[in-house]
């Protein structure tokens, strides 16, 4: 415990000193480190080879190895996301409001850092440079707690970044990675009020459960993602295979990816059999209702907890309804709040889908795995909030800020 106190002093101290600094001197280090990131390639895969080699030889499930695995693209990817982070307007600073009273007060309402920042996530190294990027930024310092499963991937990705810190004389402490991945750790860092702002997991669900729970550190919940596809009565049918297929296929163990399908019955026996094709030739199992199976019996059987899950895995559920009032009803009855969408020609059908279907994002005619602060034009994210306080959806940087009144005056008293 001594040594995350002193690990929190630390983050605090830098936090002070990165307030102090103007958008130039922050946008040059990202850039210094971007091509730091770029030129240590080598020394991040020796790296990561051996949490690979861990975790095959742990049985980890193929999804959640992609997600572990580096490469030299996804290094250079990472790379450029910090030029992408740098290249972005910087919003501390930036006015929310201004306004004079009838007293004569000026009352001002402008953007500020959080703070420190912890972030506990999971075997994702590539959240490691986002993280930085987006709470260097911002001016935040970050105390990062990655899983055991990327400790060697992280710890090469953090000696780079602190490495360009002190190339550039700015407090090395702006970022700091916990050695021990131990669940004592994780839960004393929950608990580390006196230097900790705000606590932002980033995960599968018992993780974020474990957050929510012990944490005495506000959260930011980043929440898992049901992601579903409803196709409506009115679809284009080619369109939809695209969709599904895309958003499902492209990448297994992301919490963006589709889990869950949800098809109109007056399309089902012409798209059903079209569909079951084009996925189980990515080797897609389904899961589906009785409806479901009467046109295709070589589906299995959903349960009820199918409806609910978030596979990260070759699993997918599907529901035929009767009309788009049931479709909805279902998705909100299973959805976690995360990307939903409908494929439909029908305008009315694209409206009411959006206005009554609970989810940070909600999309028409378009793949759930567009969800990402790099898609939506947010550069890197700090994760996807499928809460309603403070910040919803994918996290850029101005949802690592928060908001200070300032008040000018002339001697004004208050009677």
């Amino acid at each position: 415990m001594e040594e995350l106190i002193a690990i929190g002093r630390g983050a605090k101290t830098a936090a002070k000193d990165l307030n102090r600094l103007g958008q130039k001197e922050k946008n040059q280090l990202l850039l210094l480190a971007a091509d730091m990131l770029s030129n240590a390639k080598k020394e991040i895969l020796v790296a990561n080879e051996k949490d690979i080699f861990l975790a095959k030889k742990n049985e980890m499930k193929e999804s959640l190895i992609d997600r572990l695995t580096l490469t030299e693209e996804r290094i250079e990817a990472m790379a450029d996301g910090l030029r992408q982070i740098a290249s972005l307007k910087d919003p501390i600073g930036e006015l929310i409001s201004m306004e004079k009273r009838p007293n004569g007060l000026q009352i001002i309402e402008k953007r500020v850092p959080l703070g420190v920042i912890g972030i506990i996530y999971e075997s994702r190294p590539n959240v490691t440079v986002d993280a930085f990027g987006l709470c260097f930024k911002t001016g935040n310092a970050v105390i990062l707690r990655g899983g055991k499963d990327a400790i060697e991937s992280n710890k090469a990705i953090v000696h780079v970044l602190k490495t360009a810190l002190q190339c550039a004389n700015l407090p090395e402490n702006s970022i700091s990675l916990l050695s021990d991945t131990t669940r004592e750790t994780a839960l004393n860092l929950m608990r580390l009020n006196d230097y900790i702002d705000v606590l932002i997991p980033r995960g599968g669900a018992g993780l974020i459960r474990t957050v929510v729970e012990n944490s005495t550190v506000p959260v930011i919940e980043t929440g898992t993602g049901n992601c579903h596809v409803y196709v409506d009565k009115d679809a284009d049918q080619k369109m939809a295979l695209n969709i599904i297929e895309n958003a499902k296929t492209q990448r297994l163990g992301v919490c963006n990816a589709c889990e869950s399908l949800v098809v109109h019955s007056e399309l089902a026996k012409e798209f059903l059999p079209l569909l079951y094709n084009r996925l189980t030739a990515k080797k897609i199992v389904f899961r589906a209702d009785e409806r479901a199976r009467k046109i295709c019996p070589i589906m299995e059987i959903a349960t009820e907890e199918d409806f609910a899950t978030e596979y990260l895995d070759r699993f997918i559920s599907l529901k035929i309804v009767d009309s788009i009032e049931e479709a909805i009803t279902h998705i909100n009855q299973y959805n976690t709040g995360h990307s939903e969408t409908i494929v439909t020609n029908c305008y009315q059908s694209a409206m009411k889908f959006t206005e009554e279907v609970d989810a940070a994002a909600v999309y028409v005619n378009a793949s759930t795995r567009f969800t990402d602060g790099n898609e939506f034009g947010l550069g890197a994210e700090i994760g996807i909030s499928t809460q309603k306080l403070h910040a919803r959806g994918p996290m850029g940087l101005k949802a690592l800020t928060t908001s200070k009144f300032v008040v000018l005056g002339n001697g004004q008293i208050r009677s």
